[in-house]
């Protein structure tokens, strides 16, 4: 058997995110003598998935732009760094920020199969909002293929151009409900006999942690034992942390940081808030459902994440009192904390299909 066919992933950085845990799914269940994955990423730092990688045979190729902002410089090292490597014949790019400039300078590589992938279903709402809206519009326009997570993604990233979709699919066999790991787990973290309230985010505008605080401090009126674990870093981590000390939280909230026992995790909490201003799915949904654990979520979730009984969304103008009453009652769901790993499958985020699909894509591609 030959080697085989390596394609080049196009992303920010390989943090613990939405997008790269698909990807590190995909990756841990292709058929890795046929399909190999490389990374291309903008940030030089050690990152979350790097040792994982390159164990499992793949490569970490950093660029400095996001720590230098010099787009000349930028577009010159995607220059070298395509003429140094001839092996590529696919490269899939997953951050229209930057995804203009990759896609272009991979078709003048001479790169044949160039993919552009829309994971969200908006765009932050900040200083740089005009000059992100212009990148996405250029985006698709050195692709050859497009790809969405959902189909408000699609939507909102290709405007009325076809595109295909992959689904945030996860290892559904791993996330069953297990009454001995919550026990473990729970011990572990000291909240055996709590009233547990899970989010797993990044720390980022979009993940509404503000809310997500204020829900958590109204929930504590009427339950007194509950405790917030909160797994995830990122800029706005300081923030949050500041808002825990004014609300007098900080006895009850804990901070987990990046974990990679995201399964063992999940079968701690009780119940799962999740109110996001946008999601392009929200794969940490649909990993919480698959669980067992029940979800109380915003409207910024497309619907593809409502897959099993234990599902509840809410309007954001509902309030904090509305969500904590309907975190409390979803808590009580009689399906909380049994099988949901039909729901999964049924729902098409079964990983060992959605591996299987993206080989054969590539393989296809390729040829």
């Amino acid at each position: 058997m030959g080697e085989p066919i390596r394609v080049l992933h196009i992303l920010q950085r390989m943090e613990a995110g939405g997008t790269q845990a698909l990807l590190m799914n995909i990756y841990r269940k292709i058929d890795r003598t046929k399909v190999q994955f490389d990374f291309l990423v903008v940030y030089k730092e050690k990152q979350f998935y790097d040792d994982e990688i390159e164990k499992m045979g793949g490569h970490v190729y950093k660029l400095s732009f996001r720590e230098d902002l010099n787009l000349p410089k930028f577009q010159k090292d995607l220059a070298v760094f395509f003429t140094q490597h001839h092996e590529y014949k696919i490269v899939h790019c997953h951050a229209y920020t930057i995804g203009y400039f990759c896609l272009k300078a991979a078709k003048k590589a001479g790169i044949p199969v160039r993919i552009a992938h829309s994971h969200s279903n908006a765009a932050v709402h900040d200083v740089k909002l005009p000059l992100k809206l212009i990148m996405q519009k250029l985006f698709t326009r050195y692709s050859t293929d497009l790809f969405a997570c959902s189909e408000e993604a699609g939507k909102f990233a290709f405007k009325g151009k076809k595109f295909g979709i992959v689904q945030n699919a996860i290892d559904s066999q791993k996330f069953i409900a297990d009454a001995n790991i919550r026990e473990e787990i729970r011990k572990a973290l000291r909240v055996e006999n709590k009233f547990v309230v899970g989010h797993v985010g990044r720390m980022q505008p979009e993940k509404n942690h503000d809310f997500l605080i204020d829900v958590f401090a109204e929930l504590k009126k009427s339950k007194p034992d509950a405790e917030l674990i909160l797994v995830g870093t990122g800029p706005l981590e300081d923030k949050v942390k500041s808002k825990v000390v004014e609300k007098g939280l900080s006895d009850c909230v804990h901070f987990l940081g990046n974990r990679k026992d995201m399964n063992r995790i999940y079968q701690a909490m009780d119940v799962f808030v999740f109110p996001s201003l946008f999601e392009g799915l929200g794969i940490v949904a649909i990993e919480a459902q698959a669980a067992g654990v029940p979800i109380v979520c915003s409207e910024g979730l497309p619907p593809e994440t409502d897959i099993t009984p234990i599902y509840r969304k809410l309007l954001l103008s509902d309030g904090e009192e509305k969500w904590a009453n309907a975190a409390l009652k979803m808590a009580q769901n009689p399906k909380a904390h049994t099988n949901m790993q039909q729901y999964v499958i049924d729902a098409g985020f079964d990983m060992n299909v959605t591996a299987k699909y993206m080989e054969g894509y590539y393989l296809r591609k390729y040829n």
